[in-house]
């Protein structure tokens, strides 16, 4: 970490996050829903389409996140994270109260707190899914497992995941929208509230996870497995409904926009954490860096809707401009130290609905090129659907190979280095 960014963590301390805390409480009994009636209705028919899809993912997120911070506190290893972790728990409950109050008063939906969470459900999609229940199984671990990486775990899944990268990034545009328009007051005051909670929290999570891998290489390890595990699930959580764009456009930004801004605001955090994404081992986040966010953005959006990442059981594009992006992923997910001294290694994979492709990992470079290659160490032959879905964890390796729908030759340590490779 350099002493910019050293000075930058230490410049936060745990009283202050609590006396910030104690400045900036507020009710969301008295938000003055009144006006926001008339805002809603004046929506058009897509916006409050959209505005349901948006909101019940912050809606059973508030609730979801205030069921499951109890371990934390009791997890914390220092008394003034425990005092915080505390005052969180109140803040999700407050944002899970805000949020049924708008639900309930302006929209219509849910009487009780149960009945409007059960509303939000049929707007959830595959990706804020798999998070979630990723977050109740972590909290379930926590309670047997106290040790100071299973909490850098879940503070990275709860603050840096949950927190930084989904709900920031649609806090910003939803804020943006109706503080321009002046049409829902309440919402926005709420909103504001909200978005100044989730800063603080955002930055307690910093806080600890620089500590905690500044003083621990276990911690560390822990947090590159956690990231690698969720990581895959991030490119489906904004996926509107259809893939129908209206549903972001509506509200005057695209669904690149949204990515990229994550991006920037991840990056910078992890940065200040002292642990820059690019630092991470090869497979946790496979992204050229070098490129623009925007542009980044562009290429995993492309990536999800053509099928090749995300949800399991689509039919995927096999195009080779689809083909091109994947594969570049790909060469940037291996570990090319697996193979270093041995020389060159080469993967051929032939796909009997697509075209094939190779890698060359040589000297700790790895690049990938369509065709075949001159000579292979190992070649794997599958459907190109079947192979995304092997990919996506949907389908296990050994029951492939037993159906014969992967087939897969090479020697015997070649094909231990194939393993290896991929981690």
């Amino acid at each position: 970490m350099s002493v910019a960014e050293q000075n930058l963590t230490s410049r936060i301390t745990y009283t202050d996050l609590y006396r910030r805390w104690e400045m900036n409480n507020w009710s969301a009994m008295e938000i003055d829903f009144s006006a926001d009636r008339d805002g809603w209705r004046g929506l058009t028919e897509i916006q409050r389409k959209s505005a349901l899809w948006i909101y019940s993912m912050f809606f059973f997120g508030e609730d979801r996140v205030a069921d499951d911070l109890s371990p934390y506190i009791d997890a914390a290893p220092t008394e003034e994270q425990k005092y915080f972790l505390t005052t969180q728990q109140v803040d999700e409950a407050r944002h899970a109260v805000f949020f049924h109050r708008f639900f309930s008063e302006v929209i219509g939906a849910g009487d009780d707190l149960a009945s409007t969470l059960a509303f939000t459900e049929q707007h959830l999609g595959w990706g804020y899914k798999q998070v979630f229940n990723r977050l109740d199984r972590m909290a379930d671990e926590l309670r047997r497992d106290r040790s100071l990486p299973k909490f850098a775990q879940a503070i990275t899944l709860y603050h840096l995941i949950v927190e930084a990268s989904m709900a920031q990034p649609g806090q910003h545009f939803i804020e943006d929208f109706f503080v321009r328009e002046g049409t829902m007051p309440g919402f926005s005051a709420g909103m504001e509230h909200v978005s100044r909670d989730e800063q603080r929290h955002i930055g307690f999570g910093v806080k600890v996870l620089s500590e905690l891998l500044a003083e621990s290489d276990e911690c560390k390890a822990a947090v590159d497995e956690l990231m690698t595990e969720v990581m895959p699930w991030l490119s489906s959580v904004f996926i509107p409904p259809n893939w129908d764009r209206e549903y972001t456009r509506c509200y005057g930004f695209e669904l690149e926009e949204i990515a990229a801004w994550g991006f920037k605001a991840v990056e910078m955090k992890w940065k200040a954490i002292g642990y820059p994404m690019q630092e991470m081992p090869p497979g946790v986040a496979p992204i050229d860096f070098e490129l623009e966010p925007h542009e980044r953005a562009a290429n995993v959006i492309r990536m999800s809707q053509a099928g090749v990442i995300g949800e399991p059981g689509q039919d995927p594009d096999g195009s080779p401009e689809i083909q091109q992006l994947y594969f570049d992923s790909v060469s940037r997910a291996v570990d090319p130290s697996v193979v270093n001294g041995h020389g060159p290694f080469t993967v051929q994979w032939r796909f009997s609905d697509a075209a094939p492709w190779h890698l060359v990992v040589d000297n700790g470079s790895t690049r990938a090129a369509a065709g075949e290659a001159r000579a292979a160490d190992v070649t794997l032959e599958a459907s190109w659907k079947d192979f995304i879905e092997i990919s996506k964890g949907a389908l296990a390796p050994p029951k492939a190979l037993v159906q014969r729908r992967m087939k897969l030759r090479g020697g015997p340590r070649d094909l231990l280095r194939f393993a290896k490779l991929f981690g």
